[in-house]
């Protein structure tokens, strides 16, 4: 029996704080082999750290996903080639990545983002105000997990915060793997066409937000175009929000479940940044995020991946191996690894990871500071886990004081 006809991908999980049971069956047996997807295409994966590391610093594989052939992990989804002002920096290869990148670069600077952590702490204290004047118990999704980081965002860009169910709602269709292919699609055409609008009326008299200040640069750099801007500021609308705000949940369960780590960090607040490299680690939310074509023949891991051919990278299998961790499946919230993959690799590696970084640690930081007796308000195996989604997380968190 072939691999291809031994796993499916997307694999499936059997414990919300584990990979599928098959990554590490392919890492061990055949760590670049061959799987079958939705909708019937083969693709190689590649699952030991150190090659998925080389494959996304490789610019042999493209992350153009209107190439011919590319892999497509939705059932149903066709490359279409849409118009150069729909497709986002992470789907561009060079010569057009680096220009995209370099133009929003600036305001993710680590001086900029220092400017922004009064505010940050400011928004997580009001919104856990929010929460314990609420009822017993609460959803920690809705109170905090979701609300931080959306916030956060929006004032970055300068979105108004009362349109963020509008924008969360579209969010969940385009991450939801069961979205059939045309709802993803209008989904993405109607927050872009919102934020478009916004745009325009910003242009008349830019303020001083991130979308405010990209007009005026691009502007005087002669290449604004206001579709382009409103594809820019919808990738980091929706990568903003929804990613972090699934760090938090899955890190408030992980560390309720292991006392012992959430007491390092409670005697040690020097230590939680160490804790939230290894929530990245040990999650892993955005593993399949990380697909390329091969457009040369390459050798990975000593398998020959021919032009033509699509490639998955897993990062929580790369995060999760023994070669590149010592003990990988055990929550170590003083192992202080940051060579995991869980913000990609490379040219593409997550542009917003630093935000992510500080809006994780002051969460830890004042969470159960502030909350010394939270607890889990249900039992982990009745947690509505994001198995359906792209994005692994928690739909809702049921907690209690």
């Amino acid at each position: 029996m072939t691999t291809a006809e031994k796993h499916e991908f997307p694999m499936a999980r059997t414990c919300p704080f584990a990979p599928p049971p098959a990554y590490e069956q392919i890492r061990e047996q055949e760590p670049v082999s061959r799987v079958r997807l939705p909708g019937g295409e083969l693709a190689w994966v590649v699952s030991r750290h150190e090659d998925v590391r080389a494959v996304l610093n490789d610019r042999r594989f493209s992350a153009d996903r209107q190439q011919p052939d590319f892999p497509q992990l939705v059932k149903g989804e066709a490359t279409v080639r849409r118009p150069d002002d729909e497709r986002t920096m992470i789907e561009m290869d060079e010569p057009e990545h680096g220009p995209a990148r370099k133009a929003v670069l600036g305001e993710f600077t680590v001086r900029r983002l220092a400017a922004l952590r009064p505010r940050i702490q400011a928004i997580v204290d009001g919104q856990i105000d929010a929460l314990l004047a609420g009822p017993k118990p609460g959803d920690l999704v809705e109170a905090l997990s979701l609300p931080v980081p959306s916030l956060v965002i929006c004032e970055m860009l300068g979105v108004p915060y009362a349109d963020h169910d509008f924008f969360q709602e579209n969010t969940a269709k385009l991450i939801n793997r069961d979205t059939a292919p045309a709802d993803r699609r209008a989904a993405f055409v109607t927050v872009r066409s919102y934020l478009a609008d916004l745009i325009a009326e910003k242009e008349r008299n830019p303020p001083d937000d991130l979308l405010g200040r990209q007009i005026v640069k691009l502007r005087e750099e002669g290449g604004y175009r206001r579709a382009a801007l409103a594809t820019t500021g919808f990738l980091l609308l929706v990568a903003g929000h929804e990613t972090t705000a699934n760090m938090i949940s899955l890190s408030t369960v992980a560390l309720l479940q292991n006392p012992e780590q959430l007491a390092v960090i409670e005697a040690d607040r020097s230590r939680t940044l160490d804790a939230v490299e290894e929530m990245l680690r040990y999650f892993t939310i955005v593993d399949a995020a990380t697909a390329r074509l091969c457009i040369e023949d390459v050798e990975v891991g000593g398998q020959l991946i021919k032009a033509g051919e699509g490639v998955l990278a897993l990062g929580y299998s790369a995060n999760r191996d023994p070669r590149a961790f010592e003990d990988p499946d055990k929550l170590d919230v003083e192992r202080g690894a940051r060579h995991h993959v869980a913000f990609g690799f490379g040219p593409h590696q997550c542009l917003g990871q630093n935000l992510a970084r500080m809006e994780l640690q002051t969460v830890f930081d004042t969470l159960f500071r502030r909350i010394p007796t939270l607890s889990l308000a249900t039992d982990v195996d009745d947690l509505p886990f994001k198995y359906d989604a792209n994005i692994y997380g928690l739909h809702r968190l049921p907690v209690t004081w």
